[in-house]
């Protein structure tokens, strides 16, 4: 057997393997990465001893790295960046800061080295952003506040690990060099003549070539990884890293029309190439090393799964949300990413630490990957249990817009909770039949929105058992809810119930266990989006058809007229 051969039923048996284990950890609702470093472990040296091709897995592993990168510089649309908001960038930069403190000391009272500490400090800083927004997509929480704000402070940590792993690229070099200054300086004035280059071609280049190539989608795709290995290759060969150049190539096209078809097309060419990387990285792992950091591992994983949630909840408090908004948003930064293990990686390729530090990252990696799976999976439940406690982290006048004090104001029929696309559509189309509608929703941006129009609207968490107080129900015929949780709509009517509410209520469901839920809790009427908008739908069809078969009628009419009667006609007439 030849030596390719011999790779190849290796990288055959690992993809098998990894399939395998990969459907035993769906099964048992844990994470795949969980599943695929676990893949590294059995097959590694530790156990199995399977893994030989260790060169071919690491270029696979560092190819499925440059391609997230790529990716995650994709959705950096420069638009987007300028227009975060302060609560993203004020929470995202003052959880690394204060997570970073707070882990460098822990650490140092564990007995690590203070080189060591720093690097494991600000691996607890970083969370995942990939399967932060796979686990709000399933939630569908992706397009809520909580959500918008978390996938905003993700994005600032995503630039923030970047950034130090440029810094810590020039570091390494300098320190190779023995000559740090100088080392710094030219790295510094390369960076910006790459980030030039890249700019001019962002202006003047990428946009016209790119509608060329768009005849072919296949060759724009094409061009994209080809752009992005090539700027890897030069960000390696100017000083700095592939993963860098690799994540400017991704901005660079992220302002173009294309990079929704080329993102989509790429993140399973991702998460096949991340396969391997985790792979390499359990296969790394010596189990060994592991029996003594189970005790550092605990203390630093308690520490990501509650002290970063905490941190998450003060910022945001501070800045005026509501405790459930904070508390939302919080979880989803309990546990540690994937760029940490790529930022542990890194400083073992420098040698700044050793694979025992690796080894206790990647422990706490997987710890808290698993765990605050669950703790988002099952925030609402969490939520109820906890919120007595959460004030604390609540102003004690949280944020109020214009128009949400309490009070006489204009009369009020219906009270509309949910101001989104269903909300709002509904909302309005009640207003042009006459219908007084007060509008409460927990996105302050969107309430703004309505008060500038001159519509009554507030800001308010339909979660807040004691929100309902400050409302009109007393004037209120309906309360209605196009909320599609299920646990927020149950919420709010035991909160409507115990403040006296003696109108009707109306609530979304988007499943048929749901309505019954809801309808065996109390409520008056079912609405359910979908199944109207096919309705409404279908009866827009029957009328076009019906339509169209009166204009077929027509039109034989009009023809027969045109040929003169027919006999039959004729006969007719004269009877």
């Amino acid at each position: 057997m030849s030596a390719f051969d011999s790779v190849f039923h290796e990288i055959a048996a690992l993809l098998l393997f990894a399939a395998a284990i990969g459907a035993l950890a769906l099964w048992l609702r844990q994470p795949l990465i969980v599943g695929y470093i676990l893949v590294g472990i059995l097959a590694g040296p530790s156990v199995l001893g399977r893994v030989m091709a260790r060169d071919q897995v690491d270029l696979l592993a560092q190819m499925g790295i440059a391609v997230l990168l790529f990716v995650v510089g994709l959705k950096l649309d420069l638009h987007l960046i300028r227009t975060l908001g302060k609560v993203a960038l004020a929470t995202g930069l003052g959880q690394v800061v204060f997570t970073s403190l707070i882990g460098y000391f822990l650490a140092l009272a564990l007995g690590l080295e203070p080189v060591a500490s720093l690097y494991i400090a600000v691996a607890l800083t970083f969370s995942s952003t990939i399967i932060i927004v796979k686990l709000l997509s399933d939630k569908k929480e992706i397009d809520a506040l909580h959500g918008r704000i978390a996938v905003g402070f993700l994005i600032v940590q995503d630039i923030v690990v970047v950034l130090v792993m440029i810094g810590l690229s020039a570091f390494g070099l300098a320190e190779a060099s023995n000559q740090v200054g100088e080392t710094l300086l030219f790295l510094l004035l390369k960076g910006a003549g790459l980030l030039a280059g890249v700019a001019l071609l962002m202006r003047y280049v990428l946009p016209t070539l790119l509608h060329q190539l768009a005849r072919s989608l296949e060759l724009v795709v094409l061009f994209a990884i080809a752009w992005a290995i090539f700027l890897a290759i030069l960000g390696d060969t100017l000083g700095f890293s592939k993963e860098v150049g690799s994540f400017l190539a991704g901005i660079s096209l992220a302002s173009t029309r294309y990079r929704e078809a080329i993102g989509t097309r790429l993140i399973s060419l991702r998460d096949f190439l991340l396969l391997f990387f985790f792979i390499a990285l359990g296969a790394q792992l010596d189990l060994s090393l592991l029996g003594s950091q189970i005790g550092p591992s605990i203390v630093l994983s308690l520490f990501v799964l509650i002290g970063n949630p905490l941190i998450v909840m003060a910022i945001m408090g501070l800045m005026g949300y509501r405790k459930r908004t904070g508390f939302l948003a919080g979880l989803t930064v309990a546990q540690i990413s994937e760029f940490s293990l790529i930022l542990g990686a890194l400083g073992v390729s420098l040698g700044h630490i050793g694979r025992d530090s690796l080894g206790l990252i990647t422990l706490v990696g997987l710890i808290t990957i698993c765990l605050s799976t669950y703790l988002i999976l099952y925030s609402a439940p969490l939520y109820r249990r906890l919120s007595p406690w959460l004030g604390l982290f609540e102003r004690k006048f949280p944020y109020r817009e214009k128009g949400e004090e309490g009070g006489p104001g204009p009369s009020v029929d219906v009270i509309l909770f949910g101001l989104g696309r269903y909300g709002n559509h509904m909302a309005r189309d009640l207003m042009q039949r006459k219908i007084n509608v007060l509008g409460v929703d927990f996105d302050r941006q969107v309430v703004a929105s309505w008060q500038r129009e001159g519509l009554p609207a507030r800001y308010g968490d339909a979660e807040d058992p004691e929100f309902p107080a400050t409302l009109p129900l007393n004037q209120a015929q309906w309360v209605v809810s196009t909320i599609p949780q299920l646990d927020v709509n149950l919420s709010l009517l035991d909160a409507l119930r115990n403040n006296g509410f003696s109108g009707r209520m109306a609530f979304t469901a988007h499943s048929r266990r749901d309505a019954e839920i809801l309808q065996e809790s109390g409520a008056d009427l079912i609405l359910t989006p979908f199944a109207h908008a096919a309705r409404e739908a279908a009866e827009i069809l029957i009328e076009e058809t019906c339509i169209e078969e009166s204009c077929k009628s027509d039109r034989a009419s009009n023809d027969s007229e045109e040929k003169g009667p027919t006999p039959e006609v004729e006969k007719a007439a004269k009877a």
